[in-house]
């Protein structure tokens, strides 16, 4: 399903009558259960039509969250002209990346923010109540059965509620886990393991539903960390089931909630008003309208893991796609000089509780620098009264507020050229948490703690290697299915494609080729200028691809220069758009879902990207501000073949430049699809899928924005 966010109002109905609805979807054609919950929030659906993956609907999210982006949003809002929000209520604002940063400016845009939210009576949360996504679980707005989605690739977390936080759903994939994890195995160690178990792009792109008495046996607070990393593991969304511990945890929330607003049964007073979202009529619908999906519904895909073969592992140095059991990694001994317990992965209450029982009696090893975070102040003020943040502060710990942070690469705390550090958070990129040329590695808050303690990577001491198996690869393997029906891969062009007027016949300019797989939105525009929010078009493109390649943007410009110089027509009376084509790997763009590392590329003059494949949400934000996304795996394994290192992606080109200019030329026919190839030597055809008129129309508009501007002044 790729799905377009609307923000027309949904009607208020009492919850009882919400889950009734999502029975009324039942058809003789099967569906998941995320196709279900799909199906309640799309709108203008024809009747009897029955959604599946990879269906173009338009959607109603229940809620939409915008952080510290919230900024350029009310930009982009009062630029086109808007002077109210149709259903405030399905907004929420929560301020959370940067707060760090008391400076004269952020402050002032944090106080513009809160203003626009009291102005137009939107839900808002302040700097230090909490990372966005973990107040929305704690709050209700992301609730079981519910789509709700953010401006942040980590709305994926919501599906350890039973929560759809994705608006794009190309594929199902099925990933079922079996057996229990032994003792000192957690959540995190999960999730590792499978991303660097099931390495090639088995879930890119694609809604996992988790399945299995394994996905039973796991706390919630585990499965909100597995599902928060299915984004790095290349997916889309991974979501639950609604079972029996989730129904527990929601009681337990619930009293949580009641005792929050002093509502108890022996005050003698009224009651105050219940939680607009979290209260008992809400559960009890829950428990009422359980929802599954259906037998015989089809996956693009079935994957099993073995809990019980796992044993404690890290991601790492510097990738996601790198797992290694600890006891083998823990053998090498490997020198840190940075941990860190922050971000909305692995700083909940249960996580800070076991770092705290790993650090009880300990210090912090000298050299290390050992930093915490809560996810969220409540989480804080709980782990207070339990004691668990005394233990981790008088054992040398430094404090941060509740926030992002480090694991953004804002505030104290970031690696230093030559450094290496441990974290319990969810992105190990190159550059992510600090310098480029750091060594960042991410494990369980256990296993953070003890190497805090001992100065290297290493597991707590109560960690009983005779209760573990044996510290190689646990078991996985792809089931065979028959029931694969969407597929991620492009199919052929059939017949031209009709132009939108204005749209180009013609992309041509210099090929430029990045020869990596999986190049990140933090290697496309690193997270320390995302939040500045009055950086320029121009500026965004001197910083383009800094992370990667610091020489990206000179050449770039050079490249675009000397084409200003020659002025060369266009053939005929076709439309031309020259600039450079970037040519990339697999899974380009994947990670965070800034839209700068569109925007920057098509401000240095890279009008068109060619990928083997790409990341959805970074296509989406790319289709979104008018740069266009091919798909052409046949030139990336040429051009693999003929430049790269050794023949592979990863170690840059033959000479041992990161970004290969070879002085190919390359010319795009919009309309067939051809492609067209010249250098030194080489010349050769392809063929790629081009856009259709939507995309086009979004081209000729500058992108969403012009086209809702042009939408707003052709009704008035």
């Amino acid at each position: 399903m790729r799905f377009t966010s609307s923000l027309s109002p949904l009607r208020a109905r009492p919850y009882a009558r919400v889950y009734a609805r999502l029975f009324a979807t039942a058809s003789a054609t099967p569906q998941t259960i995320i196709e279900k919950v799909v199906q309640k929030y799309a709108v203008d659906v024809p009747n009897g039509k029955v959604i599946k993956a990879g269906d173009y609907v338009m959607i109603h999210p229940e809620h939409v969250m915008t952080h510290d982006n919230t900024g350029p949003v009310i930009s982009k809002f009062k630029s086109i002209g808007a002077t109210k929000i149709r259903d405030p209520k399905q907004l929420v604002f929560t301020l959370d990346h940067d707060v760090q940063n008391k400076s004269e400016k952020n402050l002032a845009k944090y106080f513009a923010i809160e203003s626009f939210a009291r102005q137009h009576d939107v839900d808002f949360f302040p700097a230090g109540r909490g990372i966005g996504h973990q107040v929305l679980v704690e709050e209700g707005y992301a609730f079981p059965y519910t789509l709700t989605v953010a401006s942040d690739s980590h709305s994926n977390m919501y599906g350890g509620v039973g929560c759809v936080g994705t608006p794009i759903v190309p594929r199902m994939v099925k990933v079922e886990l079996r057996g229990k994890l032994p003792p000192g195995v957690t959540g995190k160690d999960v999730i590792v393991a499978l991303c660097g178990s099931f390495n090639k792009d088995e879930v890119l792109n694609a809604a996992i539903e988790f399945t299995g008495e394994g996905a039973a046996s796991l706390s919630v607070d585990e499965r909100l960390t597995i599902a928060n990393m299915t984004t790095e593991w290349g997916a889309l969304v991974g979501v639950f089931p609604v079972d029996q511990t989730l129904f527990d945890w929601y009681e337990q929330t619930l009293k949580r909630v009641e005792l929050r607003a002093f509502n108890t049964d022996t005050s003698g007073i009224p009651a105050p008003p219940q939680h607009p979202r979290i209260n008992r009529q809400r559960l009890d619908a829950l428990k009422a309208g359980a929802l599954t999906s259906d037998s015989g519904a089809a996956y693009a895909s079935h994957l099993v893991f073995d809990l019980s073969t796992l044993v404690p592992h890290v991601s790492g140095p510097n990738s996601v796609k790198i797992s290694t059991p600890l006891p083998k990694l823990e053998e090498a001994r490997i020198p840190i000089q940075k941990a860190y317990l922050v971000s909305c992965t692995n700083s909940r209450v249960s996580d800070i509780a076991e770092a705290a029982a790993v650090m009880e009696g300990n210090k912090v090893a000298e050299g290390v620098e050992f930093y915490i975070a809560a996810a969220s102040s409540l989480v804080q003020q709980e782990s207070e009264r339990l004691g668990y943040w005394s233990t981790l502060v008088a054992s040398g710990a430094k404090v941060l507020p509740a926030g992002c942070g480090p694991c953004i690469g804002l505030g104290t705390g970031l690696l230093e050229e030559g450094e290496t550090g441990i974290s319990a958070t969810n992105r190990n990129y190159k550059g992510r948490m600090g310098h480029p040329k750091a060594q960042a590695y991410l494990a369980s808050p256990a296993v953070v703690a003890a190497s805090a303690i001992k100065g290297y990577i290493a597991g707590p001491d109560a960690l009983d290697a005779t209760r573990l198996p044996p510290p190689g690869a646990p078991t996985f393997y792809v089931a065979p299915t028959e029931l694969a029906t969407t597929s991620s891969e492009p199919s052929p062009q059939t017949a031209d494609e009709p132009l939108f007027q204005g749209f180009p016949s013609l992309f041509s300019g210099r090929l430029l080729f990045a020869p990596q797989d999986n190049l990140n939105t933090d290697a496309l525009y690193p997270g320390k200028y995302t939040y500045q929010d009055d950086i320029t078009l121009e500026r965004q493109a001197q910083v383009v691809m800094e992370n990667y390649d610091p020489t990206f943007a000179g050449t770039v410009a050079a490249l675009i220069a000397d084409q200003n110089n020659q002025c060369r027509a266009a053939p005929g009376d076709s439309i031309t758009k020259e600039g450079v084509i970037l040519v990339s790997g697999y899974n380009f763009g994947t990670g965070s879902s800034r839209e700068q590392a569109a925007t920057a590329l098509k401000a240095a003059g890279v009008p068109v990207v060619v990928a083997g494949s790409f990341g959805d949400i970074f296509k989406r934000n790319a289709i979104n501000n008018g740069l266009v996304c091919l798909e052409c795996p046949e030139l990336v394994k040429d051009l693999t073949n003929a430049y790269a290192r050794d023949g592979k992606r990863g170690g840059g080109g033959n000479k041992g430049e990161l970004t290969i200019n070879e002085g190919h030329e390359i010319q795009i026919n919009m309309r067939d699809g051809s492609v067209s190839v010249k250098g030194p030597g080489y010349e050769k055809q392809y063929v790629v899928r081009t856009v259709g008129a939507s995309v086009q129309e979004l081209w000729v508009c500058g992108g969403l924005e012009g086209y809702i501007l042009k939408s707003i002044q052709s009704q008035s």
